[in-house]
């Protein structure tokens, strides 16, 4: 924005002082020719004055001596010519064509006493003509020729000045328009950042009261309403964890009474529905542990993302090598794998593999991964694996499952999905929403893509850790 309103203000400074300055040279051209115009005409009448008094006395020595002086003195020639004679100095030809013209309407009873306007850039001189004589006869013709070098010298000069004084002009009109665009523009720069921020947290920083008064006024309004969004998401988390962690309590006495209540039961009917109502317990007690999972983890993700201003940017991931992390939930999942009839193997390289990550959210992450792999690919092969990115190093799980559907890869990531076709395996949707929500806080991304021909590979890229090495 601020490039595109200073190329508009450019754009109007550049016209403004391109117009001001060609008002100013035209006028300094027209001071010019008028100021030389006046000179000359004045000249020309002098002349005319004496050929005329020459013609009547019949005497030409007074015009010719005045003739000489002038020309010798400004270096112009002057044309007199009378009925009998011509009479000329300063090497004045009657031959030139444009004297030959002013002779011609001067003849006619023609004065020719008006001087085209100097421009700095053309050459050559121009004449000023007109009759002399009585009312009714013209008794000669009087040329003066005008040299126009000096005032066009004069006026490149002045173009010169004003050239100079416009680009200081230009240059003092840009730097305040640079002044006044930040002044204004730097609060709608930083408010725009703070609803991108707000968008992708849930919090923001105070804005600073800066710039004209109405921005001024919009940043305290968005700040209040920052500060009410914040409050109000921190609230719902609070009362989600809460909630779940309060439910817990019965739900656990819920359990122990079933347990007792089914020491009593004898008949296979009753033992069956007994074990059914512990099977929904236990599916309540796997779903308040997700909720409270997810609640630790969005608190985590808003908190990861906060800027450095924000008191909750306290706490950094740390750069840690993942592959023991990774190989340790490896060796924690294998019991359940054998027992779906999945096989685990890792692919990691001898080097270390450094990530930006805190080691229990990584851990947390690769566990959520197994735990689905195995769940809705039980006989499959599954690989965990590290490999290099672009930008730093990627946590892969991947497994040769059935896949999920193009259509709803992005969905999978939503609270509480679960494909149609996994109707009938336990599990709550929380996993996948877990997973992205911690590698957010830890500036990763979670990308799920199929394999083929079936299967689903779960990425979680982290970039390069500031000071490390990649992968």
């Amino acid at each position: 924005m601020r490039v595109r309103v200073l190329g508009i203000l450019s754009l109007l400074v550049v016209v403004i002082v391109a117009t001001v300055s060609s008002v100013i040279l035209t006028s300094a051209g027209r001071e010019l020719t008028q100021e030389l115009q006046i000179n000359r005409v004045a000249a020309l009448n002098r002349f005319a004055q004496l050929a005329s008094d020459a013609a009547q006395d019949n005497n030409t020595t007074q015009l010719e001596r005045e003739m000489n002086r002038y020309s010798e003195l400004y270096g112009e020639g002057v044309l007199i010519r009378l009925q009998d004679t011509t009479v000329a100095s300063g090497g004045l030809s009657e031959e030139r064509h444009d004297v030959r013209d002013a002779l011609g309407r001067a003849s006619l009873n023609l004065s020719d006493t008006t001087l085209n306007p100097v421009s700095p850039f053309t050459t050559g001189n121009e004449v000023l003509s007109r009759p002399f004589g009585t009312a009714s006869q013209v008794l000669g013709e009087a040329v003066v020729e005008v040299d126009l070098d000096t005032a066009r010298r004069k006026l490149r000069e002045r173009w010169g000045a004003v050239g100079l004084a416009a680009l200081a002009l230009a240059a003092l009109l840009l730097l305040a328009a640079s002044r006044i665009t930040g002044w204004v523009l730097r609060p709608v720069q930083r408010l725009s950042s703070a609803v991108h921020e707000l968008e992708a947290t849930g919090r923001t920083i105070q804005l600073p009261e800066a710039g004209p008064p109405e921005l001024r006024e919009l940043s305290r309004s968005f700040t209040a309403m920052a500060n009410t969004v914040t409050e109000s998401m921190e609230s719902q988390r609070r009362l989600i964890a809460d909630t779940s962690h309060q439910l817990r309590n019965p739900v656990a006495a819920l359990r122990l009474r079933i347990d007792l209540l089914q020491l009593e039961l004898r008949s296979a009917k009753e033992q069956q529905a007994a074990a059914g109502v512990v099977a929904e317990l236990e599916r309540v007690e796997d779903m308040l542990d997700g909720v409270l999972k997810l609640a630790a983890a969005e608190h985590r993700a808003s908190a990861g993302a906060a800027p450095a201003a924000h008191p909750m940017a306290g706490r950094r991931a740390s750069v840690i090598d993942a592959v023991p992390v990774l190989q340790g939930e490896v060796e924690r999942a294998m019991p359940t794998a054998e027992r779906a009839g999945s096989t685990l193997a890792t692919d990691f390289p001898g080097s270390p593999v450094e990530v930006p990550c805190n080691p229990e959210e990584l851990a947390q992450m690769v566990r959520e991964l197994l735990a689905n792999a195995i769940k809705y690919a039980p006989g499959g092969h599954i690989t965990v694996a590290t490999q290099k990115t672009q930008g730093g190093a990627a946590v892969v799980i991947s497994d040769d499952g059935p896949g999920i559907p193009e259509q709803s890869l992005a969905a999978a990531k939503t609270r509480f999905w679960r494909g149609p076709q996994h109707g009938a395996i336990e599990g709550n949707g929380l996993g996948m929403t877990i997973v992205e929500r911690l590698a957010q806080a830890n500036q990763g991304t979670l990308v799920l893509q199929n394999r083929k021909p079936h299967g689903l590979s779960a990425r979680v890229e982290f970039p390069s850790p500031a000071g490390g090495t990649g992968a």
